[in-house]
């Protein structure tokens, strides 16, 4: 059990915690959460022992061993496996000794204490962990020097989980995974040994890997049973009351006060109006949970333009060798909303990197005219000028603008006054990423690419962003290992595998199964499997979701109609016709043409989400009956 008894903390003056106690019981699999700021990764440590407490203590049984990710594993010649292996420092001190001693008794116990901790399956133990974060039998054998910083902080994850501490410390352990790595971690953590505490804000890993949430605030900790919607949901009833609460002691109090002030001069009263004083002196004001910051998103608006926006032929694309996709069909328009999926290296961000623009591909490529294209990834944010303030990058990109206008666009994304003028260098990892995303909006793009945009956002940063989306009036291509995130925004999935990319035509729960299952499709019941006669009942998240597909689905259609009718208008003007004018003519007919097109598709999505939305509704009205 790791017991954290009346814990006191400042730093720099400012206090973190102030008689803060929390009792985890061993296996216990928390979430760690809080305003950023409010001392999360302070906590982590004051239980390594890395800092010390100003009062109070902290204790976890004798021999207890506590693991964390390292900040990087060096650029060394030692292969991936073998470093993993290294991680288990038992272990590999019992392995190099039994090559050394001599004694038979102490060869006896090393054998023995070799076989109870199972060192000799640890290197399929150690290749299962890097396979499932990315890295297939071939990476393995390569030394840590070929592989870039993020690529080495996986490894350095890989080892920690090798090692099976008693007390696992985990602080944002997604932000350097895809999709794929984040989904077998949930997996990995759900069935970890040991006590686990993760730093978060990754909505499902918080609810699928741990059992209770443990939240920091006013320099307490309190421990809730249950994932992160559920804790969610329960602060949010907690503070419905305490403010309603608030609200009638607020009323008391005024109703008090209004009867002092009225009759403490008269005599008749004054014994009345001071005991009423009195128990005003008693009626403390309740102070209800403060709420958490808003944070806000504002993305500009671009223009409309005839669908498609960008549509491939037969295209292939790659660097310089073989191509890493190739005959790419593929048509995108304004209001398409596309995640893609696909395991790591099949070329996500390949795909991503031709649609912006970023990489020439092999066939046709057809873009609107005026198309503007915003590309946001991880790795622009480490671009950013450290020795620059926000305005100053701004002010590169728009050196005519004035700076109260230039000072608007930064408070849009939650970069106020102070941030605009504090250097990057000094900003904290979601403000640079703020800044990153105004910078790729800047010219208010008609398709916007996001590869992996949550590293580093908070919670309320990535509700802000999926609401941004949302009531964003261009096309989204979205590469993210938040699935909560790819859930509310994509209404389209593309699979990126084998150097291809098709439609994918099951649903993100499908996927996750997929690749939890370590297959190459969707697992389908077994022949003879009887189906189970009632559906499964659809939460009520999912149908949420489900009525947000359907009526973006509709409005896709009114939109699509509403410039069919313009087109139609425009060819139903007889001069168009005139000889002069076939050229224009023909324009105009193949705009029609496109136009049609998608609507046929839109009205295709309609119907399905339709359908979807009907059999889900049933399901749940049939298990309520």
């Amino acid at each position: 059990m790791l017991q954290i008894d009346d814990i006191s903390f400042s730093i720099e003056g400012r206090p973190l915690f102030t008689g803060a106690s929390a009792r985890i019981p061993a296996g216990h699999k928390l979430g760690l959460v809080g305003r950023n700021g409010a001392g999360k990764t302070t906590l982590f440590r004051l239980i390594r022992g890395e800092l010390a407490l100003e009062g109070g203590t902290i204790s976890l049984p004798a021999r207890a061993r506590i693991g964390g990710v390292a900040q990087e594993v060096p650029s060394s010649s030692t292969s991936l496996l073998d470093t993993v292996l290294e991680a288990d420092s038992e272990r590999a001190g019992l392995m190099a000794e039994a090559e050394t001693a001599s004694d038979p008794d102490r060869i006896a116990a090393i054998q023995t204490r070799l076989a109870d901790i199972d060192a000799w399956s640890a290197e399929g133990r150690a290749s299962a962990i890097l396979k499932g974060l990315g890295f297939d039998a071939q990476a393995q054998s390569r030394p840590c020097s070929d592989f870039s910083g993020g690529w080495r902080m996986r490894v350095a994850l890989a080892g920690v989980l090798f090692a099976q501490p008693d007390l696992l410390l985990l602080d944002e352990p997604t932000n350097y995974l895809d999709l794929e790595g984040a989904l077998w971690l949930e997996s990995y953590l759900a069935r970890y040994p040991h006590t686990v505490i993760i730093i978060s804000h990754d909505r499902g890993l918080l609810n699928r890997a741990v059992d209770h949430i443990l939240h920091l605030e006013d320099q307490k900790l309190t421990l809730y049973a249950g994932g992160y919607d559920s804790f969610a949901t329960l602060r949010a009833e907690q503070r419905a009351v305490l403010a309603a609460e608030a609200a009638k002691v607020a009323a008391r109090r005024a109703h008090m006060q209004k009867f002092v002030d009225r009759f403490r001069a008269q005599a008749t009263k004054a014994r009345q109006a001071q005991s009423r004083l009195k128990m005003l002196e008693k009626l403390q004001p309740i102070t209800p949970p403060s709420e958490t910051a808003r944070h806000v998103f504002t993305f500009p608006a671009p223009e409309e333009l005839s669908p498609p926006i960008l549509r491939l032929e037969d295209v292939a694309v790659g660097y310089g060798g073989p191509p890493v996709l190739r005959n790419l069909n593929l048509r995108i328009d304004q209001d398409d909303r596309i995640a893609l999926l696909g395991r790591n290296g099949e070329g996500k961000s390949t795909l991503s990197k031709l649609l912006a623009g970023k990489l020439d591909g092999k066939g046709t490529l057809t873009r609107a005219s005026k198309l503007r294209v915003g590309y946001f990834a991880q790795h622009q944010v480490d671009e950013l000028e450290l020795d620059e303030t926000p305005l100053q990058h701004l002010q590169r990109e728009r050196p005519t603008e004035a700076q109260p206008k230039l000072r608007a666009r930064l408070a849009g994304f939650g970069l106020m006054a102070d941030q605009a003028e504090t250097v990057v260098a000094r900003l904290s990892g979601g403000q640079k990423a703020r800044l990153s995303l105004l910078l790729a909006t800047l010219d208010a793009p008609h398709l916007l690419i996001l590869d992996e945009p949550t590293n580093h956002l908070d919670m309320e940063s990535r509700e802000a962003l999926v609401e941004a989306l949302s009531a964003y009036s261009g096309a989204v291509i979205l590469v993210s290992h938040d699935m909560h995130l790819l859930s509310l925004v994509a209404d389209r999935l593309w699979l990126v595998s084998g150097g291809r990319v098709t439609p994918y035509d099951e649903d993100l729960e499908s996927y996750r199964a997929m690749l939890l299952a370590g297959e190459g499709k969707p697992a389908r019941d077994k022949p003879g499997k009887a189906a189970p006669t009632t559906p499964r009942r659809a939460t009520r998240d999912e149908i949420q979701t489900l009525r947000s597909n359907l009526r973006k689905s509709e409005a896709r259609v009114e939109k699509l109609e509403a410039m069919r009718d313009k087109l139609a208008s425009k060819l139903a003007d007889t001069a168009l016709y005139e000889d002069v004018r076939i050229a224009e003519l023909q324009v105009w007919q193949a705009k029609y043409a496109e136009v049609m097109e998608g609507l046929d598709r839109a009205e295709a999505l309609w119907v399905a989400a339709q359908e979807a939305l009907d059999k889900a509704e049933g399901a749940a009205a049939l298990s309520q009956s």
